[in-house]
């Protein structure tokens, strides 16, 4: 009978769960017991009493040291302990006596705690690449039942593989709370990829949510397996700038010196810059850098000095006499393709041709400009073409009234100078192309003669022009009038050879005609009158045509 109870009672066990600090109340059959059949009810636990209950009395509470304070009991029979603790985690039994019967109702009071917020300790800075590294240790204490730790990379769980991944947790109860503290260290390998990677540990238990510690950050170390040399400075280089070099590795940390290689030669620094200062044409070519300790680990960039050399076979001011030859060269030097302009004066020239024979408009500034990947260079010089003056024209023209302009184009260089035979109001035009004309202005009183001589340092010429008081005075020099008249002669005489022979020809018509028509009258044997008279006229009219 006693094991048939027994087994009744295991199977019917109640449980109740509370919070730790907290005030719990243990029904007595579930709150269902009649205060009519009850004469006494006795709270108990495996190894004490708490308290009895009798019937119009008030409950007796055991000297227990564990309960004496903390408990009391209610109208229902249901055990009330105030701040339960883990020594309240057990089983309380409520046995109840009634007239006919003696019964006992077992409760299983279950005590939680929540575990405290994650602490990281033993935190390192810095794990190498390769190199199994004691990165932290998280920490949480309080719990009941013990709480669980599990630590993430980049949010994702990490599990231990006895290789680059090991975790080791312990757990430790007080003996004096019951309560646990999980303990839990990361042991880990570390890859290049780790670079920025956030790691957490994450506390787990049944009665709270996860709680998360805050994001974990190392440094990761790696050897370098690579230097990259680089050109700071901007190209295109040319003679004179500075050139700064600018080593770097891929290692971290990364080197705090290098070995530079400048034309060959081995130079190492504290740092990893270097600059050239003042560079030429012979510093083009291949720089190195390396690392100190490893001159395997190497890296290399070409710079090209640009230059440019021009030399004009022509510089400065050149004078030349008008008709003589002159040709103008340029030897050009540069590191690359250049391009070759002319200008002569603000106008641009397609290029600059042998002078065969120089003529005054040849005078003039010419430049030179040679232009390579960023380099110019300006070459210059004045051609000056020199002759004595030569008058090309002396010309007469109607002013206002009786007023006469003349007008001497003359051409030299130097400029030349005019001096007039007359005196009158002069001017003169621009001094263009080695040519100016001067003009003067007179009213004659009758016929004269003016004569316009040109002058300079290299000679003189002169001409005349005759002007008269009348208006149609005809507007050109003695030389111009001889010329016309020379030229008029042979007109007048083609003129009148041309007038004769047309008179030949309309009297020959004419006779022919008459001939003809007397032949057939003879034929016909009739008699022509005025026959003879016609004949007369035919004959005065030929004679007249000799004369002419």
């Amino acid at each position: 009978f006693d094991c048939f109870l027994l087994c009744i009672l295991v199977i019917g066990l109640e449980t109740l769960t509370s919070k730790y600090g907290d005030t719990i109340e243990i029904p007595c059959n579930k709150g269902q017991l009649k205060e009519t059949d009850v004469t006494l009810v006795k709270w108990k636990y495996e190894g004490g009493n708490i308290l009895v209950k009798q019937m119009d009395q008030n409950a007796t509470i055991s000297p227990d040291v564990n309960y004496k304070n903390r408990v009391s009991i209610k109208k229902d029979f249901s055990l009330v302990i105030t701040q339960v603790t883990m020594t309240d985690q057990r089983t309380f039994t409520c046995m109840v006596v009634e007239k006919d019967d003696i019964l006992e109702y077992p409760v299983q009071v279950t005590i939680y705690k929540v575990p405290s917020q994650p602490q990281i300790t033993n935190l390192t800075t810095a794990m190498a690449v390769g190199k199994p590294t004691m990165l932290a240790q998280c920490r949480t204490e309080g719990a009941s039942p013990a709480a669980n730790i599990t630590w993430f990379k980049n949010k994702t769980p990490l599990m231990t593989d006895r290789a680059a991944i090991k975790i080791n947790t312990n757990v430790d109860v007080d003996k004096e709370t019951r309560l646990s503290t999980t303990t839990s260290t990361l042991e880990y390998t570390a890859v290049k990829e780790d670079i920025d990677a956030k790691f957490t540990c994450q506390v787990q238990h049944i009665q709270s949510a996860n709680m998360d510690s805050s994001p974990l950050v190392f440094t990761v170390n790696y050897p370098t397996e690579k230097v990259d040399l680089q050109v700071v400075s901007q190209g295109p280089f040319k003679e004179g700038d500075n050139v700064t070099l600018k080593c770097t590795a891929d290692g971290n940390p990364p080197p705090s010196s290098y070995s530079f290689y400048i034309n060959g030669e081995k130079k190492t620094v504290d740092s990893n810059i270097y600059t050239l200062t003042n560079v030429t044409r012979e510093n083009t070519g291949d720089y190195k850098c390396s690392l100190v300790d490893n001159e395997d680990i190497v890296a290399s960039v070409p710079i090209t000095v640009e230059y440019l050399d021009v030399v004009l076979s022509t510089t400065g001011k050149i004078v030349k006499k008008l008709g003589e030859s002159l040709e103008v060269t340029v030897d050009v030097k540069a590191s690359g393709a250049a391009q070759t302009s002319w200008k002569k004066g603000n106008a641009k020239l397609n290029s600059l041709s042998k002078f065969d024979k120089l003529t005054y408009s040849d005078s003039g500034m010419y430049e030179c400009v040679v232009s390579m990947a960023g380099l110019k260079k300006t070459r210059t010089f004045e051609l000056v073409v020199e002759g004595p003056p030569v008058i090309k024209n002396l010309i007469k023209e109607r002013g206002e009234g009786m007023a006469k302009v003349l007008k001497c184009v003359a051409e030299g260089s130097p400029k030349p100078t005019v001096q007039w035979s007359v005196n009158g109001t002069s001017a003169e035009s621009a001094y263009e192309h080695g040519k100016v004309t001067y003009s003067i202005t007179i009213v004659p009183n009758g016929n004269l003669t003016v004569s316009c001589t040109a002058s300079n340092v290299l000679g003189s010429d002169i001409k005349s022009i005759d002007v008269s008081a009348f208006v149609e005075d005809v507007t050109m020099d003695k030389q111009d009038q001889k010329d016309e008249y020379s030229d008029q002669t042979p007109l007048a005489v083609g003129i009148v050879v041309g007038l004769m022979l047309a008179v030949v020809a309309i009297g020959l018509a004419y006779w022919l005609y008459m001939k003809k028509s007397r032949q057939g009258s003879w034929k016909t044997g009739e008699k022509e009158d005025g026959s003879v008279e016609e004949s007369k006229k035919l004959e005065e009219s030929q004679n007249q045509k000799a004369d002419v």
